[in-house]
């Protein structure tokens, strides 16, 4: 673990953490090719939960093995590996110690009818965190939705029994509900409310998706227009998130999303550097590309966030 000056200055911004949840962050923040840079490259796999397993595996069929994400995770130098309770069981003793593990204890599914509000279950606690050794939890809310409410409280208790016990955690704030289209879960200023909220919400870790050029709330439109926000490039909009996740004394990284070509993925690596954010946590876009595609991919990414990419050709 490389613990630097860099590491020890953002760590200083959790002013009022314990020990224990400080070392689980420095150890993230040390692990992997990344480790002491501020940096972060983290590997998500709960899609089988959200999408099922077809539609998140088929594409290699390697990565129906949990085993799998573990040794593309190690092999690949990232800074951790996210997964429900069962994909982190299926490995946890074969991979003990080799990477810090976030465990998400809740979860969806699309088997749920359209009609209902968006909502997560439980499915995991801060003692099976600690049992599994892993340095945070993982909890998805839904600002938005009329279920919004019961999932801020629901974390907040389990924030508060993880800090207890000297466990980091990360918030997936994603915009979703009744009153919310495609275009406002992605637009600037909803993004960015978002992850003030997680902020708010005690998260040591936000996890939110890249936002659009958009503006959707005509109130906070108004506000954008008026004090002249910058927002035309995605390194604009990624500074703006970081603004709202406490000036950037909150570590924040951005989804990758669904699969797409490996040049989007290296431009939102480029705009998410330049915009001063913390990094990338990208799923699909690795798991589903046959290894040694995904492992390269992934070298260049943390290329990249290192400032070492090539230069390019004249």
């Amino acid at each position: 673990m490389k613990y630097t000056g860099t590491v020890r200055k953002i760590l200083a911004n959790y002013e009022t953490d314990n020990a224990g949840v400080k070392t689980k962050l420095a150890h993230i923040l040390g692990s992997g090719r990344l480790g002491g840079t501020g940096k972060m490259l983290i590997l998500p796999v709960d899609q089988g939960f959200e999408h099922g397993p077809a539609r998140s595996f088929a594409p290699n069929p390697d990565a129906y093995d949990p085993h799998y994400h573990y040794k593309l995770a190690i092999d690949a130098g990232l800074n951790a590996y996210a997964a429900p309770l069962g994909m982190l069981e299926a490995g946890a003793d074969t991979f003990a110690g080799q990477i810090p593990t976030i465990l998400k204890v809740n979860s969806a599914n699309s088997l749920i009818p359209n009609a209902a509000s968006k909502d997560q279950a439980i499915t995991a606690s801060v003692d099976d965190a600690l049992r599994l050794g892993c340095s945070a939890i993982g909890f998805t809310i839904y600002p938005g939705s009329s279920c919004g409410l019961d999932m801020f409280e629901e974390i907040s208790a389990m924030r508060e029994e993880a800090a207890s016990k000297g466990i980091a955690t990360v918030i997936w704030s994603y915009p979703r509900g009744e009153d919310l289209d495609s275009v406002g879960e992605t637009a600037l200023d909803i993004a960015a409310y978002a992850a003030q909220i997680a902020a708010l919400i005690g998260a040591h870790i936000i996890k939110v998706k890249l936002p659009s050029e958009e503006l959707y709330l005509p109130a906070a439109k108004k506000v954008y227009e008026d004090e002249k926000i910058v927002k035309a490039t995605q390194a604009e909009r990624v500074a703006h998130i970081m603004q709202s996740a406490f000036a950037g004394r909150r570590l924040v990284v951005f989804s990758g999303g669904a699969k797409k070509g490996e040049d989007n993925v290296f431009d939102d690596a480029r705009a998410i550097l330049a915009g001063g954010g913390n990094g990338s946590i990208i799923g699909r876009n690795t798991f589903q590309r046959p290894r040694e595609e995904a492992l390269e991919m992934l070298a260049k990414v943390i290329d990249i966030y290192r400032d070492k990419e090539p230069a390019p050709e004249a």
